[in-house]
């Protein structure tokens, strides 16, 4: 059997990576930060599921700044692959919190691919890269495109993307980075602009909110379903040799046009409840990213399947659902379609780690 250790597992990535392992008969292994509330909604749901996957789901305590942690964690579990999605990922929240996003978001590469090379096994290695990396150069950006961060969450990314190239070339490491462009889905994280959008839309619906306040609406970016794209860590992890891939869908929508998707799926007109709030502007803005994933086509076999319009309606239909109001539920019966379940990891339950 397989065995897998993933960072970041209670986020949004990390949860649908761990289904999908789950469903290949990995056994599951999760880094959990001690904090004095639990975050893991998200898992919840695998530990009761009826075929008891949850018995292969393991979390221990770790912390991303702390190399012995991590580096106990790599000896004790002695996965076959390794996925680090974990981070302080909130770009703007970096611009206030520089150095805790470096140390997150870029020495905890560095720390676990330490851990690797000193367990001295054929550990495959996994690092979420991001399409910050490139900043203001011209879309559509391939993994040929010259980087230009643009935030102190994409001068950490750049670190690590770094770091596991000279891992790979220097030790003989396979380390692959996954520039993964915006990925959404009903469990997103509330601060980020997609689902700030669709849990404001379904709350306004039910009456408790009046008002939906945002920064840059002409912002463009690439928006995909997350479920789709942590098959795409996976399979960079089953191929022959580690390399690079740009993961995107090729289009690109600005939060203007999500907001306009989102609003007129009900019959809504955004700005009647939208506001711009210049504390939400980064001081260097990036303006356009667009990916061109073909190499990921070719060489990995995948494309993307759900489009830019059922994205956002997955995710109102979802909100609405949350906030108690009747969803019209094209959505959901894309959801439905894809095999996937809504409510799986969204309610309040929690998982203590070992």
């Amino acid at each position: 059997m397989k065995r897998a250790l993933i960072t970041g597992i209670t986020g949004q990535d990390g949860s649908y990576l761990a289904e999908l392992l789950l469903s290949k008969g990995y056994e599951v292994h999760g880094l959990v930060r001690r904090a004095s509330q639990f975050n893991t909604h998200r898992l919840a749901h695998i530990y009761e599921d009826p075929h008891k996957s949850g018995r292969r789901l393991h979390l221990h305590y770790a912390d991303l700044t702390e190399g012995a942690s991590l580096t106990r964690a790599v000896l004790d579990t002695a996965p076959h692959e390794i996925y680090h999605l974990g981070a302080q990922s909130h770009v703007r929240v970096s611009f206030d919190m520089p150095e805790y996003t470096g140390e997150t978001a870029g020495m905890s590469t560095i720390r676990l691919l330490e851990a690797i090379r000193m367990s001295r096994r054929p550990i495959r290695f996994y690092q979420a890269s991001s399409s910050e990396l490139y900043g203001d150069s011209a879309a559509p950006q391939s993994e040929s495109t010259p980087f230009r961060p643009r935030s102190p969450y994409a001068i950490a990314k750049l670190y690590a993307y770094w770091a596991c190239v000279n891992y790979r070339e220097g030790h003989g490491i396979f380390a692959s980075n996954g520039i993964l462009f915006n990925h959404e889905s009903p469990r997103r994280g509330p601060t980020f602009v997609s689902r700030k959008i669709t849990m404001a839309l379904a709350e306004i619906v039910a009456g408790r909110q009046k008002s939906l306040f945002l920064g840059n609406l002409d912002a463009k970016r690439d928006w995909g379903f997350a479920p789709e794209y942590v098959e795409c860590m996976w399979r960079m992890l089953q191929v022959k040799k580690a390399d690079d891939f740009v993961i995107g869908t090729g289009e690109s929508h600005s939060v203007r046009e999500f907001l306009k998707e989102a609003f007129e799926y009900l019959g809504m007109n955004y700005r009647k409840f939208v506001r711009i709030d210049k504390r939400y502007l980064r001081p260097t803005e990036v303006n356009a990213l667009r990916a061109k994933a073909t190499k990921a086509h070719a060489k990995l076999g995948w494309k993307p399947r759900v489009t830019f319009k059922t994205l956002v309606r997955i995710m109102v239909d979802a909100d609405l659902q949350l906030a108690g109001v009747q969803a019209p539920g094209e959505g959901l019966a894309a959801l439905k379609k894809a095999g996937i379940s809504w409510t799986s990891g969204l309610m309040p339950s929690t998982v203590h780690a070992d």
